[in-house]
């Protein structure tokens, strides 16, 4: 038990420290599941009721991979966090991406560089979920068929207000 409450301290730390954002964890949905051989993933709620998922790995994660296990994990993003202190972040490097391509383009628009945005390194990642799809959280697992399977069930959807 006390673990946990390291675990939950700790993540408040690295959310703070590596994405500029101040958390309270209220209640930890799935803790430290696996997302794919090197890869783990902590979902949790905060005391403002938002759902975000924390993951990191050992091997080196690009934005458009982050962006795959959220969605095999059953999850709808609504906001993948750039690291503190760089709002541009993705754009910024999906930017230098297209000009290695095309060097002779200038002024890319942002359909320009939107494949390239998903090559941007992203570990750790932290993601805010709009919604829990069909209300269940998986993990990868490769003895399952598909290769993911159902860790626990969860039911969330962020409901904007304005």
């Amino acid at each position: 038990m006390n673990d946990d409450i390291y675990d939950d301290l700790a993540l408040e730390r690295i959310a703070k420290e590596k994405f500029g954002l101040v958390v309270d964890i209220d209640k930890v949905v799935a803790r430290q599941i696996p997302i794919s051989h090197t890869g783990e993933a902590t979902v949790f709620l905060t005391k403002k009721k938002q759902l975000f998922v924390f993951i990191t790995a050992k091997s080196k994660f690009v934005l458009g991979d982050v962006k795959k296990i959220v969605s095999r994990m059953g999850l709808r993003a609504e906001i993948y966090l750039p690291p503190k202190g760089e709002v541009d972040y993705f754009d910024e490097i999906g930017r230098q991406h297209f000009r290695k391509v095309f060097p002779g383009r200038h002024n890319p628009s942002h359909d320009d560089i939107m494949f390239y945005r998903t090559l941007a390194p992203y570990n750790p990642a932290m993601v805010q979920i709009l919604e829990v799809k069909d209300g269940e959280i998986k993990q990868f697992d490769t003895d399952a068929s598909s290769g993911w399977r159902t860790v626990t069930r969860f039911a969330y959807r962020r409901i904007k207000t304005s």
